[in-house]
């Protein structure tokens, strides 16, 4: 097993596919002057099916493909097929902000694919093209559907941030309440190109909570929760769904954390916020065995800190921005 000096056993394995997306979204990336890495220095199928692999061999037995934005990757379906055929992975989600899942849908669930996280902030269209600076809400929402009937198990994603989303919470919650999806409100945090990212602009877990119960009906917390996941997750009293909240800044997780990331440029990250991380790829292409792989995994995990701190003056934001890192 990946265990860490504080105990924590790893079985989550996030893999970014590309750095680049077809959206704007203002707390991720700027809207030009973007820098994506050369293309020559992203992963390629064969690198990311042989760590994936490796991990799997470790102990990984959750595998979630991301960006960037992953659907902008040529052929995806078939690295999918790779990552869903490698023994030991018992669960491959994808996370995606649904703009080309119309199209993609029906090949990624025949590739073995069947959990989406779609990443929808709003379905107000002029709200959207505020926050993505760009005009796809149709295109999300027909994507959505298409991958409803392909048969998809589907999440939301939405970023919580005052003064902006108030007015979706509540839209979005009876949306996923009357398709079957579960919506995951996730809080701002500090991971935008641009520096926008400030305390006071995020919508906290408490409160987002407190509106559902209030314009919805009452939350309770769900039985017998995985102490693992990131998002707190409570159903509706009168059967209707549940909601997912990940309090990434007021009620920080990183006690039961269980995830690595690996970057699309071949990088292996043990948090969404490390400042340090280990060159996979450059150890790849100098021809390592696996086990000199396995074992910059495990060296990687040893080095794991306890929490990013994100409360307290300590916190120092990660170099990288979340497109670059990987969701």
């Amino acid at each position: 097993m990946l265990t860490d000096s504080f105990g924590r056993v790893h079985d989550n394995l996030r893999i970014s596919v590309t750095d680049r997306c077809n959206i704007r979204c203002f707390y991720c990336m700027p809207e030009t002057e973007v820098h994506f890495v050369e293309r020559r220095e992203i992963l390629d199928f064969e690198e990311i099916e042989r760590f994936a692999r490796i991990a799997a061999g470790l102990g990984i037995r959750k595998v979630r493909v991301t960006g960037g934005e992953p659907l902008v990757r040529r052929d995806l379906p078939v690295l999918i097929a790779r990552l869903a055929a490698i023994p030991g992975i018992q669960d491959l989600a994808l996370t995606t902000n649904g703009v080309l899942l119309e199209e993609l849908a029906a090949p990624l669930y025949a590739a073995g694919l069947r959990r989406l996280n779609v990443h929808v902030d709003t379905l107000e269209r002029q709200r959207f093209f505020e926050i993505t600076r760009r005009d796809d809400l149709p295109r999300v929402l027909a994507g959505l559907d298409a991958a409803q009937r392909a048969g998809f198990k589907i999440k939301l994603n939405a970023v919580a941030v005052k003064d902006l989303v108030e007015e979706d919470i509540v839209p979005l919650a009876r949306f996923a309440r009357e398709h079957g999806y579960e919506v995951r409100y996730i809080e701002f945090m500090p991971l935008d190109a641009q520096n926008l990212w400030d305390r006071s602009k995020v919508l906290l877990a408490d409160d987002i909570l407190a509106k559902l119960s209030r314009e919805i009906g009452p939350l309770a917390p769900v039985a017998d929760p995985d102490p693992r996941a990131p998002a707190s997750e409570y159903q509706y009293l009168d059967g209707g769904g549940t909601v997912g909240i990940i309090a990434s800044v007021s009620k920080p997780f990183c006690l039961n954390c269980n995830r690595i990331r690996l970057t699309a440029d071949g990088k292996l990250r043990y948090c969404l916020f490390a400042i340090e991380e280990d060159d996979v790829k450059t150890l790849m292409r100098s021809g390592a065995a696996d086990d000199d792989i396995a074992a910059l995994v495990r060296r990687n995990l040893a080095g794991k800190w306890e929490g990013h701190q994100i409360n307290s003056s300590k916190f120092v934001a990660p170099p990288r921005p979340m497109y670059s890192i990987g969701g």
